[in-house]
């Protein structure tokens, strides 16, 4: 007589990005029957996109480890982790003892920020190996959006998101969230709350080299040159200053160095930079005019304005923009998202702090400072291949593949070998 094994639903969420999606999986005995976005959840309310459906394939992926791997004879061979912490202990000891703390290296990839088992002992891990040789996926994508808030807000984790919800006028600037759900923007289904901008009289405007998914559903589209934000954004704030349109509005008394901030930006008007954009000037000047004109606006920059020369330069100035017309910290504009607790602009009294260091010590090699603790990915390699003291001989590779996913993939590849 055959048992028959009954399915059961279970509710998780997606670990694949920080949208944090709400998923229904049916389950029978360990096998995923189907994958559907959880209704019932708060946020997402049954939105998933094929990252969250694509979890069942990744749950069968022949290529998943169900073991630790041991490398004998040049071949990786299946091992328990009392083998695994056994011959960790037995190399890396010695490696310490003779080379010091900074031999070591830890590599912590992107979903070591969606789990909370990475997210409470990745760190922890990092501070018992002792090491200031700690990189991240985040130097490759965001840290210098990162950065510009840290200096400007006194925490690095004080990002400005749009209030998509209540707006009348999103600028959206080398960004895809119609793929991404909003990349440090969680926002989930946001081609329906794209829409029901519009459908309240609401603008989209998407500004990108590429006509994006996001640019396929936007009320105008900008082509920009690639590697030019900085331009377009000193341009539109230019604009600002020049036509008098600035207006902070509530913000007025908590501001620092605004005079400073104007002297700086005032020289470099539409005219000066358009031809470096590849935007006319009437066109630049017209986006600040309709954010400043605007009831309630928004300008949002991700990875197109982070992964280039002037990224942290970029990033800033997107907060000054909204700064300018009167639009952060206010409904319908960039509002700071807080966690229900722990996160720093949760404790304390406002205005206090430590603030945000940057350039505390810098990398061996290349003499680059730290950002948040952090050297930037790309100094992975050159720390590894380099002779002399604290040159890297143990990396710890955590939740990541960056031989595919930094640049100069294959130099990487060679150094770690």
């Amino acid at each position: 007589m055959q048992s028959t094994v009954q399915s059961r639903l279970a509710h998780k969420i997606c670990p694949l990005c920080e949208a944090c999606c709400g998923l229904e999986l049916k389950i029978s005995g360990t096998t995923i029957e189907s994958v559907v976005g959880n209704k019932d959840d708060i946020f997402s309310q049954g939105y998933i996109c094929p990252k969250g459906v694509a979890i069942r394939d990744l749950h069968v992926d022949p290529d998943r480890l169900q073991t630790p791997l041991i490398k004998r004879n040049g071949k990786f061979e299946p091992a328990s982790f009392a083998e695994a912490f056994v011959e960790i202990n037995r190399r890396l000891g010695p490696i310490l003892a003779q080379h010091g703390r900074q031999a070591a290296g830890v590599y912590l990839g992107n979903p070591s920020a969606h789990k909370a088992g990475l997210l409470l002992y990745g760190a922890q891990l990092s501070r018992a190996l002792g090491t200031p040789n700690v990189f991240s996926a985040s130097t490759l994508d965001q840290m210098p959006k990162q950065v510009a808030s840290g200096l400007m807000f006194g925490s690095m984790l004080s990002i400005a998101v749009p209030d998509i919800d209540h707006t009348d006028h999103l600028i959206i600037l080398g960004a895809n969230p119609m793929a991404s759900n909003g990349s440090m923007w969680t926002v989930p289904d946001f081609r329906g709350r794209a829409r029901a901008l519009r459908a309240r009289g609401g603008n989209l405007i998407v500004i990108d080299p590429r006509r994006t998914e996001t640019a396929m559903i936007a009320d105008a589209h900008h082509f920009l040159r690639p590697g030019s934000d900085i331009f377009l954004l000193l341009g539109m704030a230019a604009t600002l200053i020049d036509e008098n349109l600035i207006n902070p509005g509530a913000l007025s008394p908590h501001l620092a160095g605004l005079d400073q901030a104007i002297a700086t930006i005032r020289p470099y008007l539409p005219e000066r930079v358009a031809s470096a954009t590849g935007m006319s000037a009437a066109t630049i000047r017209q986006l600040a005019r309709d954010m400043a004109s605007a009831p309630r606006a928004v300008l949002y920059g991700r990875i197109g304005t982070c992964t280039q020369a002037f990224g942290t330069s970029a990033s800033w100035l997107i907060d000054v923009i909204n700064i300018l017309t009167g639009n952060l910290d206010r409904a319908g504009g960039a509002m700071f998202p807080k966690a229900p607790a722990f996160a720093a602009n949760t404790r304390g009294k406002p205005g206090s702090g430590r603030g945000f260091a940057l350039g505390r010590r810098r990398s061996r090699v290349s003499a680059v400072p730290e950002a948040g603790g952090e050297f930037p990915a790309t100094c992975m390699a050159e720390e590894i291949e380099t002779p002399g003291p604290g040159q890297i001989k143990a990396m710890f590779v955590i939740a990541g593949n960056p031989v595919l996913s930094t640049p100069n993939g294959p130099r990487l590849s060679q150094a770690l070998e």
